[in-house]
């Protein structure tokens, strides 16, 4: 036993070396933690004034009450702007009308065939006759860009001119 004290006496500055090395090093990370914890307290404090709320987890949850509101805010704009594009989608927007003169010396260009189209290519194409005796006015409608009545060649151009607009 007594070999035993003596080596724990000769080998006992080094222990306390060692110690003394690990409790400075221990001190040391010690105060970088307390350094780094002091600012992250500042930044926290510094987040929550103002903010009319006691702890982070209060401010998290209304920040995600309020997501969830903006998010069903925005649901709510997105199926009425798809609304109204399904609505524009069938608006008369393509329009072409033609002047000409459809009874060749004894008349002037007073005659005129107008197309009004939508984005399908539906809508109607009026034509409209006129002479020194009498003025005719006729309606087509289109399906398609297409109508199940026979159309002539100015009411063909007029579609066509109508259906080439963006």
């Amino acid at each position: 036993m007594s070999e035993l004290n003596e080596l724990f006496s000769e080998q006992l500055a080094v222990v306390l070396m060692a110690l003394c090395f690990i409790v400075f090093i221990i001190l040391i990370i010690m105060i970088s933690q307390s350094v780094k914890l002091r600012k992250m307290r500042r930044r926290y404090e510094a987040m929550m004034a103002g903010s009319g709320v006691e702890d982070l987890e209060s401010l998290l949850i209304d920040l995600k009450n309020q997501a969830d509101m903006l998010e069903e805010g925005q649901r709510e704009q997105k199926t009425q702007i798809e609304a109204a594009h399904a609505k524009m989608r069938g608006m008369k927007s393509k329009m072409a009308m033609k002047r000409y003169n459809a009874f060749g010396e004894r008349g002037n260009d007073m005659s005129f065939s107008l197309a009004i189209l939508d984005d399908n290519h539906s809508g109607v194409v009026l034509t409209s006759l006129h002479n020194r005796e009498n003025s005719y006015i006729y309606s087509k409608p289109l399906e398609g860009g297409a109508s199940q009545y026979p159309l002539s060649p100015e009411e063909k151009e007029v579609i066509a001119l109508a259906l080439q607009q963006s």
